[in-house]
């Protein structure tokens, strides 16, 4: 480094990057982890904290989904943007999801459903966090029933963690 400090802006600029670089191309798991993974080295070493001061907080939760791959990766990514993660875990219920938005003050749920069954809960937290927390949601289940994010009040259903992290950029401000 050539004498100058790392800025919020310049970790926006990376995050940009790095979304840039898989635009329109299909990137493989290992390919995001690697991209997050240098981008969070570089905040660490120039102690960027994030893009947000204070930094939002997200909480995340899967309500039918007892592996949480995909959970796993949107976390570093929530990391690298700055965002305070608060991950209460696989196969939780609607009422400690919904609670914890409430408790926690949530800017943003980050909500894994894999199955069609869950749709009636993820539609009573879509009803119930607060209202400024921005619900995103992935899995399978959107896939198998087009209207679930409109039923659930989902903002966001994120194919993958870049497209998370594009609607993250783009909706917090």
């Amino acid at each position: 480094m050539s004498g100058k400090t790392s800025s919020p802006s310049e970790l926006r600029g990376k995050l940009d990057s790095l979304i840039a670089c898989f635009h329109n191309k299909k990137a493989t798991r290992l390919q995001m982890e690697k991209g997050i993974q240098a981008i969070l080295d570089w905040k660490r070493a120039n102690n960027i904290p994030g893009l947000w001061n204070p930094p939002p907080v997200m909480v995340t939760a899967t309500l039918d989904d007892a592996m949480g791959h995909g959970l796993d990766l949107i976390h570093q990514y929530a990391e690298a943007a700055g965002l305070e993660l608060v991950e209460l875990g696989l196969l939780q219920p609607p009422d400690k999801i919904i609670q914890a938005c409430h408790d926690k003050k949530a800017r943003v749920l980050g909500l894994t459903v894999l199955q069609q069954f869950s749709g009636e809960d993820a539609a009573r937290i879509g009803r119930s966090i607060p209202e400024d927390a921005l619900f995103i949601a992935g899995g399978a289940a959107f896939l198998f029933d087009p209207d679930l994010a409109e039923e659930a009040g989902v903002d966001y259903v994120a194919k993958d963690a870049l497209a998370f992290l594009q609607y993250l950029l783009k909706s917090l401000k």
